[in-house]
This record gives C-alpha cells, structure tokens and sequence, in this order.
C-alpha cells in the first residue's frame, strides 16, 4: 500500500468545483464562537459539496487567519454568507422549501441512522453554540430533531465532529 499523492486524486479545481452540482444540504452555524470549527465546518462543506454555509450571530467569517488554518482555502470554495439572526434566515430557507433540521438532543429525535429526507428535499442543518447548543427560539422553527447516538460518558461531540459525521451520513443516502 501506498498514500495516492494529492494531485493523482482528480479533485477539481475551485472555479470547477463552484460550477459542479451540490448537495442539496446547507449548514446553519447558529452563535458558534470557535474560529477553528468555523474553519473545519467550510472544510467539510466543500468535502461534501453541500450548496451554502450560513453563518449567523456571533460566529465569526471570512477572512480570518483563525478560520483559514483549519479551512485550507475552502472559504474560497464554499458559498457563503452571514446573517445577524438565525430565525430570520430559518424563516426565508422555509418559505424556500428547506426541511430544518436541528442537530441536537430534543425530545422527541430522530436517530441519524433512522432519518431519511424525502428523495428531492432539499436539507438545512442547523449546528449550534459549542456550549449551549441550538438555541430554543431555533429549535422551535425546526422541523425535526436530529441526534448523533453516542455511547460513552459525554454528553456531545465537538461540533467539527457533528458536522462531518452528519454530512458524511446525508450524503452517502442523498447520492449513493
């Protein structure tokens, strides 16, 4: 076995990739303060060619040398923008015809591994504050609960954890 050198991998460059289909999945940062997660949430949106990241409230955008180190230069391949207010923005992506799905324990949830959107249904998953998670006023706008089952002792993943796991989930149901 040998590691495939990076420009053997038939990866797009990023005009090509802006103009490539997408995911029919957007990412909601609802208040996440850490830069490094901002970073990694680009990261794994270009991965996953997801079609939007909204960056809302206090979490931080480009440029930003901060969200750069962990990005690698997604922030120039992932569309995105940022919005003072998460209800605001979850109210025009309804009204688009999104499903809002919190990522977050609710009562009730759906299990990761039990939920499958409607084929065509396009997707947005909301991520919330490293500590308090999605905000209660956002979880009322949602349309459903989504929840990563864990097994140990903690009681959530870090959120560039969640959001690779979630979008390598919908994804592999949405395009395989």
């Amino acid at each position: 076995m040998q590691k495939v050198p990076n420009e053997a991998l038939g990866r797009p460059d990023v005009e090509a990739f802006r103009e490539s289909e997408k995911t029919p999945i957007v990412v909601v940062l609802d208040n996440v303060r850490s830069l490094a997660n901002v970073g990694s949430a680009f990261r794994s949106g270009d991965a996953f060619a997801i079609e939007h990241l909204y960056l809302c409230g206090l979490t931080g955008h480009p440029p930003h040398r901060e969200i750069e180190k962990s990005a690698l230069g997604a922030t120039q391949s992932v569309d995105w923008s940022h919005h003072a207010e998460t209800t605001a923005l979850l109210h025009s992506l309804k009204e688009q015809g999104y499903l809002l799905v919190a990522v977050e324990q609710t009562q009730p949830s759906t299990l990761l591994q039990d939920f499958q959107a409607p084929a065509g249904q396009k997707i947005a998953l909301v991520f919330g504050h490293e500590v308090f998670g999605v905000a209660d006023e956002v979880i009322a706008m949602c349309d459903l609960g989504l929840e990563i089952p864990q097994f140990g002792t903690k009681h959530s993943l870090n959120i560039a954890v969640s959001i690779g796991i979630v979008l390598w989930d919908l994804s592999c149901k949405i395009r395989f």
